[in-house]
């Protein structure tokens, strides 16, 4: 759906260019620029003849980025590229490209600008690998920009899997190492496409289990979300307080199941589910997938870094995880989950490659992923395994055109992220890593048919085709409204940092993290997030530690005790049970720290409607109320 446009184009403002770079006091000149558009490598490539070659003003870009993002369907200012095109096209210089698919513009006015494509027809997608950093009308002169497009998914395609490109791209192999690989693992048989090796302690929560362990349910609270009872692995001290016990245990056949029994009535007859899978376990947590009938519903989370002497309960080693599906609190009975709250229906989306949802004539939601003959466990029956987790081709798109493709061909038969406008590539992640709500009116980001977007789609049209809610709802964030408090939403915050709207640099995902896997750093980083030079590589003007944090917060700590990080990226979101305790108030309550970095990259206040007169236990994580600042913080004034 393309986005209305209004009278007016975005107004100009001076340049401001970020990451350290600065303009030179001489005005830039005009210049001639020509160059080519073309697909695929430096080996095997075809010309894009009628593409569209637009300069977008920086100027423009960075104007953009001062207004408060619009986070609504057919928003303005949320993709920075597209949205000034839309409300600048004809003001923009243009060049078409010839049957070479080279491009000529006579005269360039002096400036800075992106170079964006816009291609004649759907065989490529829109960008470029030259749309993502800014260029002087110096540097555009300098050569003939050579400029590389994406392939699109062409009508029909379908998932192979990941093993059949593995074949052809054996060096991309390491991606079975990724979390996004390994997030669900049927019990006691990983499939051949899950490489634990990186993660030694993924099934720390899983060994207790089946080494045998009973849960106590009690002090039920129909107000909170899903941890509505405290768990313990010992009776409490209450014992009228318990509502049902779990124990888990290693079947004869080598199976984990668990047996509930009901703790108020004897009466009510013991039910013994199967434990199928695990959910996660690489960081910070490990949900487990139980069998109801056709179903699986996950249940009980272990927190890695919990600890049973906090005495908030999403903190310690074990927290309930929708015990209240499995016991009626009103008829003080056992209960069987319900069918509409199925993980198929309501999580599987953003794991299964090719996710496909189908409700049974029995009131059943089975989800569908592509075939792989390396795949984790045949999930419809049909006899061949599918691939549950993310693959290839959630990123690249279906593969099948691609794969039966003549060489020559293949580029514009698959999504080449790389090669996207940041705005789209980011996309592909944030879909999942936000917080939408789809057709099923649930947190699974489907269209109408139960389809996830295909890679390459804009902002706009996912919002409008895959969403009813476009993201977070407002118990997601804190109290300022602008940071996430909920986890996976990383994306809802990144879309609202300089990095996404800037006139020097527009970042994706990619860029700092490495969605192949080859780099040695947790949570798939480039470079050491505990390093300063993980952002100053960009942020040049900030190489000086000791004279930044004077600068800025009047602060005189020792820059060899902290990095960037332990302010700029700070850890408003909780899916585990967080790092711990951070400073402690007057009152001699503490304040906590999460596991969840926000993507602002602001530091947030002290004075920050969050955090002032909040009660520490309930306040939004800060820089300031971290337990690094105990030697100068004082968080009794707060």
């Amino acid at each position: 759906m393309k986005k209305l446009i209004v009278g007016g184009a975005l107004a100009l403002s001076s340049t401001l260019l970020l990451f350290g770079c600065t303009l030179t006091s001489q005005p830039l000149p005009d210049v001639a620029v020509t160059g080519v558009v073309e697909d695929g490598n430096a080996e095997t490539f075809r010309k894009v003849p009628d593409a569209t070659v637009w300069l977008i003003p920086t100027a423009d870009v960075v104007a953009m980025g001062k207004t408060p993002i619009e986070i609504k369907k057919d928003a303005k200012n949320d993709e920075p590229l597209e949205d000034n095109l839309a409300a600048n096209r004809e003001k923009y210089q243009r060049a078409k490209t010839n049957g070479k698919g080279e491009f000529s513009f006579p005269l360039v006015r002096g400036g800075n600008y992106f170079v964006y494509v816009e291609p004649a027809n759907s065989t490529y997608l829109p960008g470029g690998d030259k749309s993502r950093k800014a260029l002087s009308t110096v540097e555009l002169n300098k050569a003939p920009l050579k400029i590389k497009v994406s392939g699109n998914t062409p009508a029909g395609a379908t998932y192979i899997g990941s093993s059949a490109c593995i074949e052809c791209h054996e060096e991309q192999k390491h991606f079975t190492k990724t979390l996004h690989r390994l997030g669900i693992t049927v019990i006691g048989k990983p499939s051949k496409l899950q490489d634990f090796s990186n993660f030694p302690n993924f099934n720390k929560g899983l060994d207790k289990l089946m080494a045998g362990t009973k849960f106590w349910f009690h002090g039920f609270d129909p107000k909170r979300g899903f941890d509505k009872y405290q768990i313990s692995t010992k009776a409490p001290a209450d014992v009228a307080s318990v509502s049902f016990t779990a124990t888990f245990f290693k079947d004869k056949d080598g199976s984990l199941k668990f047996r509930a029994e009901n703790a108020k009535n004897p009466q009510d007859a013991a039910r013994v589910y199967p434990v199928e899978m695990t959910y996660g376990g690489g960081v910070y947590k490990q949900r487990y997938l139980v069998r109801v009938g056709a179903n699986l519903f996950p249940f009980v989370q272990f927190n890695q870094d919990g600890n049973d002497s906090f005495a908030d309960r999403s903190r310690k080693q074990w927290r309930d995880y929708h015990a209240d599906w499995f016991y009626n609190a009103k008829t003080n009975m056992l209960a069987d989950p319900p069918q509409a709250k199925s993980f198929d229906k309501e999580c599987a989306s953003c794991h299964a490659n090719g996710y496909t949802l189908t409700k049974t004539a029995a009131g059943d939601y089975k989800a569908g992923s592509s075939n792989d003959r390396n795949g984790e466990i045949d999930t419809d029956g049909d006899g061949k395994p599918n691939e549950i987790n993310m693959g290839c081709e959630t990123c690249h798109g279906p593969g099948s055109v691609h794969n039966a493709a003549k060489e020559v061909d293949m580029p514009s038969t698959i999504v080449s992220p790389n090669k996207l406008a940041a705005e789209r590539a980011s996309m592909i992640c944030g879909q999942c890593h936000s917080r939408p709500q789809g057709n099923l009116k649930n947190d699974q980001p489907v269209n109408k048919d139960n389809k996830m977007m295909l890679p390459g789609t804009s902002r706009n049209v996912f919002l409008n085709d895959y969403t009813t809610r476009e993201d977070a709802g407002k118990n997601d964030y804190w109290a300022d409204g602008l940071h996430s408090k909920s986890h996976h939403q990383q994306y809802t915050d990144f879309i609202k940092s300089p990095k996404y709207r800037n006139g020097t640099q527009l970042v994706a995902c990619s860029d700092c993290h490495d969605t192949h896997g080859t780099a040695k750093f947790a949570h798939q980083m480039k470079t050491d997030s505990k390093l300063a030079e993980s952002c100053n590589s960009c942020h040049v003007n900030t190489m000086d530690m000791k004279k930044h944090l004077a600068d800025k917060a009047k602060c005189t700590v020792d820059p060899a005790k902290i990095t960037c990080a332990s302010c700029h990226v700070t850890k408003t979101m909780q899916t585990g049970a967080g790092f711990g305790k951070g400073l402690t108030a007057a009152d001699g309550k503490n304040y906590w720290t999460n596991d969840i970095s926000s993507h602002i990259y602001d530091v947030p206040r002290k004075d920050n409607i969050g955090v002032k007169g909040v009660a520490p236990g309930s306040a939004m994580p800060i820089p300031y109320t971290n337990a690094c600042g105990a030697a100068c913080h004082d968080v009794k004034q707060l």
